[in-house]
């Protein structure tokens, strides 16, 4: 397996969309609840300040992804957020990290100078161990601040990583 990290094009939101929706039907990392589909995603990839994709190269699959966009507006317009998805069977290889670490990158270069990460879920301790190995700083607990899939309410545990 020989993985890259890219910018996307249209050619990967099939593959981008398989990831993306694979972390939603877990129902234990991302807010959204709806799966997107073809058209929906090719508009949702559209509108990011840049979405990044890990490909393996030997077969062409796109094996991870990540958006990244403005947290808020105006005098917080400096302050980004983005959020992950790696395929569930190639978690643990370190694609996440050269995700993130990309990502900082990225973000970096379309000025923002903060990233920002409003809702890591407690229970998402291999995102909470990647995030603070590169530095990012926890900002303090929300108490049941993510509704899990199952109906139970999670902490959320905000970070941020000056870029």
């Amino acid at each position: 397996m020989n993985i890259i990290i890219r910018k996307y094009t249209d050619n990967d939101i099939e593959g981008m969309i398989a990831v993306w929706n694979e972390v939603v039907e877990d129902g234990v990392a991302f807010p959204q609840e709806e799966c997107l589909t073809v058209e929906t995603g090719a508009e949702f990839f559209a509108a990011q300040t840049y979405c990044g994709v890990a490909e393996d190269t030997d077969n062409g699959e796109i094996v991870g992804m990540y958006i990244l966009h403005p947290n808020n507006v105006g005098r917080c317009g400096h302050i980004c957020n983005a959020s992950y998805a790696v395929k569930s069977s190639l978690r643990g290889m370190h694609i996440g990290e050269r995700l993130v670490t990309d990502c900082m990158e990225q973000g970096r270069a379309a000025g923002f100078k903060i990233l920002q990460f409003n809702a890591v879920v407690r229970t998402n301790y291999s995102a909470r161990h990647l995030y603070e190995k590169l530095g990012f700083v926890k900002l303090g607990v929300i108490p049941k601040g993510f509704l899990l899939k199952n109906g139970n309410y999670e902490d959320i545990v905000p970070y941020y990583h000056e870029l």
